[in-house]
């Protein structure tokens, strides 16, 4: 994504541009078609696939750099109408970090269909999640004219998917190897799940290209909801992932809790209990842990610093769980069936849950959008904005809320609503000019949690063009290398998952 917003690398299309037929479509509805729950019960349609193929045509291996791209390409070319293919950026030593949209409308943003993402791969050891994606956009393209679920989530949703975030470490991974760290970091020695700015304490490690560019992914578009998929364990691990007290092993093991912990929880919980076996809660081997209905709090498990759900959730409002969905990191091919057997469903159904809650538009009097107006849910102290369109998307479950809404130069809002498990809840909010002279109250984006150590921190690194509306600074850089430094409490206490 240039600096201009606008897609590069694209196989075929253009720019993200939006399009409406109806200028009233913003007043009036905010998810085009025939609207079909995302709560309904759903069984996955039946492929006639073997243990060489999933019955789409793609074949159950591992694929390297060059066969991933040829796939990207070939299926991009294959189905221009539902698939758009783009580069974020490049990896220490060159590759494209691919990104397939899926969508009905993929080479542009249709206004009311929010934008969601995985992204797999992020320790170049952990490869079920790689291949589960590309298993994902094939069944995604070949489902969306037999499968009414499918073209419903396609109509109403547009699915960027990101299966190799750290192709490098790819490279250099070998099957069969369940435990380790041949792989998981970049071609330079980072842990990319370590290299992002952090709410909690100042992370010092000098930015990579693979995180910058997810880092300005994230800022060009409003995602609403994400999944990260990990390997090494079989949970779905919800945030905070660090917590003020990180540096103290005595507070390993403490949750720490965001203001939407009962909607990540939901999240987590979606994926574990259309999971055949995650729901269990089984230790993958002695010594290790186990995890209640098989979800954790990030900081619960272990803490860390740097991590990329954290980031999402607290700088740009997007809803990011861990999932981690193997035992082995790098279990052999013959057993890729079975993955996909077991995270097809839990995949698709995940995606559904960012249509849950509220969405609508921020207007002016004159019924123009307003772009980066500040929305908080009364009591929940992490905002978002609205984006140029202004349209706003936030996952809730069931309850009565009151939104504040604040724009420069108008009058803030509050307004009432109600969110039920039927159906997304549409609310349109229009915010009138300031009157002259009048002081204007600001968002009252309370620090969660409130310590001293926290505020220190927050003061020296707070998100650019985030909801909290202040400077990033990241501070001093440092070198990082594969060996654990004594800030890294998690690399020294903790397994290396996540």
């Amino acid at each position: 994504i240039n600096g201009n917003n606008q897609p590069h690398q694209y196989v075929k299309g253009t720019a993200f541009e939006a399009s409406v037929e109806d200028p009233d479509v913003p007043a009036t509805r905010a998810v085009g078609g025939p609207y079909r729950p995302y709560n309904v019960d759903y069984t996955p349609g039946t492929a006639t696939g073997t243990a060489i193929d999933d019955g789409y045509g793609l074949e159950f291996k591992y694929h390297n750099y060059d066969q991933l791209t040829r796939y990207l390409r070939t299926t991009s070319s294959r189905y221009p109408n539902l698939t758009a293919l783009y580069s974020i950026g490049k990896s220490v030593q060159g590759r494209d970090l691919w990104v397939m949209v899926v969508s009905a409308s993929p080479y542009e943003h249709m206004i009311g269909k929010p934008d969601v993402k995985y992204v797999a791969n992020m320790h170049g050891n952990e490869a079920v999640g790689r291949e589960l994606m590309l298993h994902l956009i094939q069944y995604l393209v070949n489902s969306y004219n037999t499968d009414n679920y499918i073209k419903w989530l396609l109509d109403n949703t547009r699915i960027h998917i990101l299966p190799s975030m750290n192709p490098d470490g790819f490279e250099v991974a070998r099957e069969g190897q369940c435990d380790g760290g041949q792989g998981r970091y970049n071609a330079r020695g980072f842990d990319l799940n370590r290299n992002f700015p952090d709410y909690f304490k100042q992370n010092n490690k000098r930015g990579q290209p693979e995180t910058d560019a997810v880092k300005e992914w994230t800022s060009k578009i409003q995602f609403v909801l994400s999944g990260g998929l990990h390997g090494g364990a079989l949970v779905a691990s919800y945030p905070f992932d660090n917590t003020p007290n990180s540096m103290f092993q005595s507070y390993a093991s403490t949750p720490s809790i965001t203001p939407d912990d009962d909607v990540f929880r939901h999240l987590s919980l979606t994926y574990s209990r259309n999971h055949p076996t995650m729901h269990l809660g089984q230790a993958c081997k002695q010594g290790t842990p186990s995890f209640k209905n098989g979800i954790t709090n990030g900081a619960a498990w272990y803490p860390l610093t740097g991590g990329m759900q954290d980031f999402n959730y607290v700088w740009y409002g997007c809803m990011e769980v861990t999932l981690e969905l193997s035992c082995c990191k790098y279990p052999a091919a013959s057993e890729l069936p079975k993955f996909w057997e077991e995270n097809r469903l839990p995949l698709i159904k995940f995606l559904a849950e960012a249509h849950r809650g509220v969405h609508g538009f921020v207007m002016d009097d004159n019924g123009n959008p307003i772009e980066k107006a500040s929305l908080k849910v009364k009591g929940r102290d992490v905002g978002f904005q609205t984006t140029k369109y202004g349209e706003f998307w936030r996952i809730l479950l069931p309850g009565i809320y009151k939104l504040e809404v604040y724009a420069d130069g108008y009058a803030p809002r509050e307004m009432d609503l109600m969110v039920v498990d039927e159906h997304p809840t549409l609310l349109n909010v229009t915010l009138f000019p300031a009157k002259s002279g009048t002081k204007l109250l600001q968002p009252t984006l309370s620090v969660y949690p409130s310590t001293k150590l926290l505020q220190s921190n927050l003061s020296q690194q707070r998100p650019q063009n985030s909801q909290l509306g202040v400077i990033q600074n990241l501070g001093t850089m440092t070198e990082n290398s594969r060996v654990a430094r004594p800030n890294d409490t998690d690399a020294l206490i903790f397994p290396s998952q996540r």
